[in-house]
């Protein structure tokens, strides 16, 4: 039976990822620092549920303690890696800042030099579709030049892309990083809008729409990138005999076995059909609170997820509509609402 590590475990993606590799006979071994950026009661009831399966164990602690990450990971000896954990939002990071260094830049390097100590066959680390940062190219494309991150959050995920592709040039391990796209549904974030939205609406207060609503994302919905994320272990990246040996659209590095997968819907949607897919589903209108733009946000994602189909014959297809009615289900039930 395969070990795999996952860090993050009690995390919103964290949690379905670790239920559908338990569910295809993986031995599981978490790690979580269960800190409270959001209300930790979220991950612990998650965790319970993971912890009733023989074959999922769990350890409390923070990528910073070097020393506890390395006899947790040396006890479960895992074949592959899969990095979640790390301070996560956007806005946040304008405020603590310190916070994204300890977690994601010294933190992610614990892991990464963990990984190499440890010759896994595959290390898979979680980026952001935030190191796309002022690019207005769209779709994005892996391949699309990622220098100007506008969040020091995107900055930190931008900075383990690189130290990762250091390491799998110098040890040659393998590597693939993943870019995420304003991923969604049932355990999800107290602080991502489709939360704080149905919250809103459920309880009547007025919900914040900056950018007075002329905003796009491409909504992920979580079930869709765990099962993306389970098929990219099997996809091990290759260093390339020669740059000529990499397929066109593949962001395989001519000089490592790193790659860089996005994963999304591949659709953008104006955030106000979002919202009215959260009035669908709830039978409820939102009292809008229209804002202008914040610090750090960007006016739209849209993620190009064809390598992502080419690796791995999969591509997320959830829309938003049947998604967010999963979420409320969820929320009213978690809720009692």
């Amino acid at each position: 039976m395969k070990t795999i590590f996952v860090t993050g475990a009690a995390g919103f993606i964290g949690y379905h990822l670790c239920k559908l590799l338990l569910a295809e006979g993986f031995r599981v071994a978490g790690y979580d620092g269960m800190t409270d950026y959001y209300d930790v009661t979220l991950k612990q009831r998650r965790l319970s549920m993971l912890l009733q399966n023989p074959n999922f164990s769990m350890t409390e602690g923070m990528l910073e303690d070097q020393a506890l990450l390395e006899a947790t990971m040396r006890a479960a000896n895992p074949q592959v890696i899969i990095h979640l954990a790390g301070q996560a939002g956007v806005r946040y990071s304008l405020e603590n800042p310190r916070a994204y260094l300890d977690s994601n830049l010294v933190g992610g390097f614990n892991v990464l030099d963990l990984a190499r100590e440890l010759n896994v066959e595959h290390l898979l680390m979680a980026s952001t579709s935030s190191v796309y940062g002022a690019n207005t190219e769209m779709p994005f494309l892996e391949t699309h030049k990622t220098e100007t991150q506008l969040t020091f959050y995107a900055a930190t995920k931008k900075a383990n892309e690189a130290m990762a592709h250091s390491y799998a040039h110098i040890y040659g391990l393998p590597v693939t990083m993943f870019r995420f796209f304003t991923v969604y549904g049932p355990w999800g974030r107290p602080d991502m809008a489709p939360y704080k939205f149905t919250k809103g609406i459920l309880e009547g207060t007025p919900i914040d729409i900056y950018n007075n609503g002329d905003m796009w994302r491409d909504f992920t919905y979580v079930e869709d990138l765990v099962r993306g994320i389970r098929l990219l272990i099997d996809a091990i990246p290759q260093r390339p005999a020669s740059p000529a040996d990499i397929a066109p659209g593949d962001s395989l590095s001519p000089a490592a076995p790193y790659r860089v997968v996005n994963i999304g819907n591949s659709d953008k949607v104006k955030l106000l059909d979002f919202i009215e897919a959260i009035e669908d589903a709830t039978g409820l209108k939102a009292i809008r609170n229209y804002m202008p733009m914040q610090t750090g946000d960007v006016v739209a994602t849209w993620a190009d997820a064809n390598l992502l189909k080419s690796l791995t014959n999969y591509q997320p297809q959830t829309n938003v509509r049947d998604g967010m009615t999963a979420f409320v289900a969820w929320y009213r039930d978690y809720y009692q609402v």
